[in-house]
């Protein structure tokens, strides 16, 4: 009995092991899909608000390059749907031919019973059946016997009715996952649309870029060469600031602004080594946005035939949407660069965070801040119309890539 237990429990987890994976990967691919839906329509939402704003033909192309690219990504996580519900729908049909069989099979056995007890009884009844044993011992089996017979008996009716109910449970669930399917057929259909007519209006501002490829050229290496100047400005903020810390903690400092590791106290290495700890898993540094610049060197989005570098991440996110620390830590910096807005540098250990493009600002140097606590508002550009944030992460002096800190991004 104990071995056919084992039995029993093996077979169970061969049978519910590929459904639990199965379940979980739904699982995840509908947050995924979810997560790129609501990316849309911030989207969607960010250019509607927009719409009257006075935008270069390069910052929209920008725009819609990143939402067809998410919308593209949406029609792949939907098709991984649809294909994972097609293989959980083969397999439910596969189970319940199985019950099915079963099902006709318990149900012959227990009419061959039924007719069995129905002959037996009319041939002669349980008492003279009992009565007509030789001696006592063969009465007490005859009545385990009948015992066991009406054990049995109930046992298989109560089969027959386990498995009814299992396959009506099986069949509701199939017509779910059918709806399930159709819904999403439908979701991708509208999707592919809707790319169809972004891929359009892409090609519309390219054709009007192509025209004057020259002066956006112009415009795109300006730009680099302000970004260029912005990142010295604060690099130049960072090591000024590790050698104010050096100096503080008795360090000597042979030249100022020449330091570029910090001279780390037990308590800064505590914080240091959480920060460490959490790489991959810190929060946004806003609460809703997308990343319309990566970081490193890239070719630019609208002229290919350009490179551009980017020492963090930028961020669109909504109008007076709120920076936020992505770690407890201390606020050393707050400046603003010539020609440029307002920036914020928290230190975390031997970590420094910039959060560049901010106003509002409601910490001070020397404050003490938490995880996501607000720092300020990320500022909307009155020309555009668009709130930019510039993200970047420095261990000492070295650059580091936020991607690979922050959590999904």
């Amino acid at each position: 009995m104990r071995f056919l237990k084992v039995i029993f429990f093996i077979g169970l987890l061969l049978v519910c092991g590929p459904l639990f994976s199965q379940s979980t990967k739904q699982q995840q691919l509908e947050e995924e899909r979810q997560r790129l839906r609501e990316e849309i329509e911030q989207m969607k939402q960010l250019r509607a608000d927009n719409k009257l704003k006075e935008r270069s033909v390069l910052d929209e192309v920008e725009t819609i390059n990143s939402q067809i690219s998410t919308r593209q990504n949406l029609i792949k996580i939907t098709n991984q749907q649809a294909n994972l519900l097609t293989r959980e729908i083969n397999t439910n049909f596969k189970k319940i031919d199985a019950y099915r069989k079963e099902l006709k099979a318990l149900k012959k056995d227990y009419a061959k019973m039924i007719t069995k007890s129905y002959k037996s009884k009319s041939h002669q009844s349980r008492i003279m059946f009992l009565l007509s044993s030789a001696d006592f011992a063969q009465a007490y089996k005859r009545l385990q016997y009948m015992k066991q017979y009406n054990e049995h008996r109930k046992e298989q009716a109560d089969r027959i009715e386990n498995s009814t109910i299992e396959l009506q449970a099986l069949n509701t669930d199939l017509s779910r996952q059918k709806k399930d399917k159709q819904g999403l057929i439908e979701e991708n259909r509208q999707a592919q649309q809707d790319l169809k007519e972004e891929k359009k209006e892409q090609q519309i501002l390219m054709a009007s870029i192509r025209k004057k490829a020259g002066t956006y050229t112009k415009q795109i290496k300006k730009k680099q060469e302000q970004a260029s100047a912005i990142d010295k400005a604060i690099e130049k903020l960072i090591r000024e600031a590790i050698a104010r810390a050096n100096k503080k903690a008795g360090k000597k400092v042979t030249k100022k602004g020449s330091a570029t590791t910090f001279a780390l106290t037990a308590e800064a290495k505590i914080l240091a080594d959480n920060f460490t700890s959490n790489k991959g898993k810190l929060p946004w540094p806003v609460g809703t946005g997308r990343i319309t610049k990566k970081f490193g060197r890239q070719p630019h989005p609208t002229l290919p035939n350009i490179q551009i570098n980017n020492s963090g991440v930028e961020i669109e996110t909504r109008t007076g949407e709120k920076a936020r620390a992505i770690f407890e830590g201390e606020v050393i910096a707050i400046q603003k660069l010539r020609g440029a807005s307002r920036l914020v540098q928290i230190r975390h250990g031997n970590y420094i965070t910039t959060y560049y493009n901010i106003e509002n600002i409601t910490v001070k140097e020397g404050d003490k801040v938490a995880t996501k606590q607000s720092i300020g508002a990320v500022r909307t550009n009155p020309t555009t119309g668009r709130a930019i944030m510039k993200f970047l992460i420095y261990q000492n002096a070295k650059r580091l890539n936020p991607q690979s800190w922050i959590y999904k991004m």
